[in-house]
């Protein structure tokens, strides 16, 4: 029998590899199919007949945005397999000692600072009185009072904005961009447009006031650890080093799947999850964000 590219399949005798995908046209007795429970496999078709999956059974958010990486360092890993690795690290899950005070509970802080003195509110008094020093101040501290932006990228925001007039566009931007009515997607490229034109065009700066005011529905992106989190899970973000929207929304797609996937462990929120990424990264998974030496070491990209 022949398997297209393309094709959904299962195997009849290892269920635990769940939902397939025939990577390539079957040659002869040979294919190669990618299953979500063990990653890619090739299989000898000699006496074997596999289940063709079709209509919604063959719908899977990986295989839907599957990839496959060549980097062996970033080989694919089941989430089971993740899943358990993390719980090695942090055998409380997100509801552990551990996992709190290595990874969530200075991110909680930092959002719980951020909606006492940049509530919607609140920034849209200080807006109406024209207080676009206040507003900088205040959000440059929720810049500063983490380690998940880097010490350049911090200066890099800093420095573009001196001029009073990059304040109050920065002020009004930031505004849109947190609590406007419009469409998403304009108020994420208003928001890139603005720090590409001060210079400060980071992922972790366009993606970290969304996250850090609302963690139960936007991702923090630090391009190096989501990109090796996506590429170990098998799901094509899109990523380009450039801020874009394609590249975001399907960080957010990814977010939602692994959020999902996680749905045992109970994650809370983005923090959650954001914090999972970090902790299957492919060097040594479980080595906390939070301690002093990953603020001193940590490579960024």
């Amino acid at each position: 029998m022949e398997y297209k590219k393309g094709l959904r399949v299962r195997h009849p005798i290892m269920p635990d590899w769940g939902l397939g995908e025939v990577l390539e046209d079957s040659i002869e007795d040979k294919v190669k199919i990618f299953f979500v429970g063990s990653g890619e496999k090739a299989l000898s078709l000699k006496g074997l007949d596999l289940t063709k999956v079709e209509g919604t059974e063959a719908k899977h958010p990986l295989l839907d945005n599957l990839v496959i990486t060549t980097d062996q360092s970033l080989r694919y890993r089941s989430l089971p397999q993740s899943i358990q690795g993390f719980l090695d690290s942090f055998p409380g899950g997100f509801y552990g000692d551990k996992f709190a005070s290595n990874e969530r509970d200075y991110k909680l802080k930092a959002h719980h600072q951020m909606v006492a003195v940049l509530s919607q509110d609140t920034f849209n008094g200080l807006l109406k009185n024209g207080d676009y020093e206040e507003i900088y101040q205040r959000a440059f501290r929720f810049v500063t009072g983490t380690n998940l932006i880097h010490l350049h990228e911090k200066l890099a925001l800093k420095n573009g904005l001196t001029a009073n007039e990059s304040k109050r566009r920065f002020a009004e931007v930031l505004y849109t961009h947190l609590f406007g009515n419009g469409d998403i997607k304009k108020r994420f490229n208003d928001l890139c447009e603005f720090l590409e034109e001060i210079k400060a065009g980071k992922w972790t700066i366009a993606t970290y006031f969304l996250f850090t005011m609302f963690p139960n529905g936007y991702m923090f992106v630090k391009p190096t650890i989501t990109k090796n989190s996506a590429d170990i899970c098998g799901y094509d973000i899109r990523y380009r080093s450039d801020l874009n929207w394609e590249t975001y929304e399907a960080v957010l797609r990814f977010s939602e799947f692994l959020k999902n996937e996680l749905e045992a462990l109970k994650p809370r929120d983005m923090i959650d999850v954001q914090s999972f990424m970090w902790c299957i990264r492919p060097d040594k998974a479980g080595t906390s964000q939070g301690k002093k030496k990953s603020k001193q070491t940590e490579t960024y990209k």
